[in-house]
């Protein structure tokens, strides 16, 4: 079978490997249709794994795609089922895994993609609780940004931040994958939208998705105008996936009591902030990784409803390294969809 490996740092190869076994008891064998790329395939591209990993490793975090055939004791899917996979390899017995907070597990068993093989292949096997049924409708381009970008989103603004309807928020980088998907689930709750982009082509855009105010970061400092335009309030929630020197800037966009929610940090891991400034202000700084399960079905039923992912750009399997490489130069608006 095709698939694209990686053999070291930004050495991407497609090549033929022997397609997996027939699935064993409480497995199904899946084709891979539509890879959607994220910043941790970038990452993973980069070296970053932050684990120890072998070469060659098949890439590809987030997909979607058609049940071929089910092992023994499946009882959810059959042939022809069009399914997502969760992209981490959970124990499934543990506290968390019973709870249903599949991303505390306490054995991960690794991120597909990233430290173990992933989804960028035409057949893989997975176990049965570990895919999700598509709504129908659904195509496979639009739901393979289910499991990572939809699901991230859903645990970032109801688990974590409580969004409530006819709140404010700050949304960074309205042109990335979560940041437009955030947008779109933000304004279908009738909340007031300010975000940020890095170039001025990209701020229609963002008004086209919801967005009642576009902040050019790289011509203005977000932060002043975010206090212009709330009269001096600051907003209920900031949803930060960026870090680096713009996290402080983005506390002073809060309101007394208002709540961040930050799960990236590709503009920078560390910081240092003024706790007096925390404490006094009674801000909420909540950390939020991956999503559960549960996320992930929301995800889609949003998308059987009409909630659709923004799609940037489309590519072949043999073109995924450019995928990422308009990943990484943030020329995005929206999900890189790998298809084949």
């Amino acid at each position: 079978m095709r698939a694209l490996a990686l053999l070291g740092d930004r050495k991407l190869e497609l090549t033929d490997l022997p397609p997996p076994p027939p699935p064993a008891g409480g497995e199904v064998q899946i084709r891979v249709r539509a890879v959607a790329l994220n910043h941790i395939d970038v990452w993973g591209y980069r070296g970053m794994a932050f684990a120890k990993r072998k070469y060659p490793l098949v890439v590809g975090a987030e997909a979607a795609g058609e049940i071929v055939a089910a092992g023994a004791g499946v009882t959810k899917f059959k042939a022809g089922d069009p399914v997502v996979m969760y992209g981490a390899l959970t124990c499934g017995v543990c506290k968390y895994c019973k709870e249903g907070r599949d991303n505390l597990c306490e054995n991960v068993g690794g991120i597909m993609g990233f430290h173990v093989d992933g989804f960028a292949c035409e057949l893989v096997n997975m176990q049965e609780r570990l895919v999700i049924p598509v709504p129908k409708g659904v195509s496979m381009r639009d739901a393979a940004c289910a499991p990572v970008a939809f699901s991230t989103v859903e645990h970032m603004l109801f688990d974590n931040a409580k969004l409530q309807p006819g709140e404010s928020i700050l949304v960074h980088a309205a042109g990335s994958g979560i940041g437009s998907v955030a947008i779109k689930m933000a304004k279908a709750m009738g909340c007031m939208i300010i975000t940020t982009v890095g170039s001025d082509d990209k701020i229609e855009k963002a008004k086209a998705l919801g967005a009642d105010h576009v902040i050019n970061y790289r011509t203005d400092r977000f932060e002043g105008r975010v206090r212009k335009i709330t009269a001096k309030k600051g907003v209920d929630v900031v949803f930060e996936h960026v870090g680096g020197e713009g996290f402080n800037g983005s506390l002073l966009c809060l309101k007394k009591g208002g709540r961040l929610v930050t799960c990236g940090a590709t503009a920078g891991a560390s910081i240092q902030f003024n706790l007096m400034q925390l404490f006094q202000q009674q801000y909420k700084i909540l950390g939020s990784f991956g999503a559960s399960m549960r996320n992930i079905r929301d995800g889609l039923a949003k998308m059987a409803n009409g909630l659709l992912p923004v799609i940037d750009t489309e590519v072949g399997l043999e073109d995924l390294e450019r995928g990422l490489e308009r990943l990484e130069g943030r020329k995005v608006f929206g999900k890189v969809i790998v298809t084949f």
